[in-house]
């Protein structure tokens, strides 16, 4: 909390660079008192699949990094996002794309709002 302070603080500059930089660093404060989680995981392996599975049906919505996989290996990407999606919506949930290297899994009942392009 100190650094937020330390960054909120009237007078002062912002450093973006600092708040960007430190925006990953975890505090001391526990989060038992959580319902659910937003987990960053990145999709390379057939175990991921499974690991994705279990976290979605534990009620926690997951931001999953395939610019790896999509880079090295497109095929392996639509496969392994297939099982995912079938895996998503057996129990409920939602999947979809974000950004080129991202993709967002949600757990039973929460539906992602997704926009039809323009034609």
């Amino acid at each position: 909390m100190a650094f937020l302070e330390k960054v909120l603080k009237r007078g002062d500059e912002v450093d973006i660079e600092e708040v960007l930089n430190n925006i990953d660093v975890e505090e001391d404060t526990a989060y038992e008192n959580a319902d659910a989680y937003v987990k960053s995981f990145n999709l390379n392996r057939p175990e991921d699949i499974e690991i994705i599975m279990n976290e979605a049906k534990a009620g926690n919505v997951l931001l999953l990094n395939i610019g790896d996989l999509n880079k090295r290996n497109a095929t392996k990407l639509k496969e392994y996002i297939a099982q995912v999606k079938a895996g998503v919506e057996g129990i409920n949930g939602d999947i979809a794309r974000i950004s080129q290297d991202r993709v967002i899994v949600t757990p039973a009942n929460v539906k992602i709002m997704k926009k039809k392009s323009a034609q």
